[in-house]
């Protein structure tokens, strides 16, 4: 039996291109929810301490915020 592992799309956003693509393609399913999700992929894939830093917020903050349950706001 092959071992299968969760499927983590944060592996697969290398290049800026492939992050453009990737936001696109949630933005255009028009579900809020999913694109919070999407924007806290993509800052896995970015390094959420850098993104932390750069945001001036708490990792738990932007873990928060950026989960399906979350409610992100541009308000600091």
């Amino acid at each position: 039996m092959t071992d299968l592992h969760p499927f983590d799309s944060a592996e697969h956003l290398e290049t800026e291109a492939d992050v453009a693509a990737y936001l696109e393609a949630c933005a255009a399913e028009e579900d809020p929810a999913l694109m919070a999700h999407a924007l806290g992929v993509v800052a896995r894939a970015r390094n959420v301490s850098r993104v932390v830093r750069d945001a001036g917020l708490t990792r738990e903050g932007v873990y928060k915020a950026l989960s399906r349950d979350g409610n992100p706001s541009l308000a600091r």
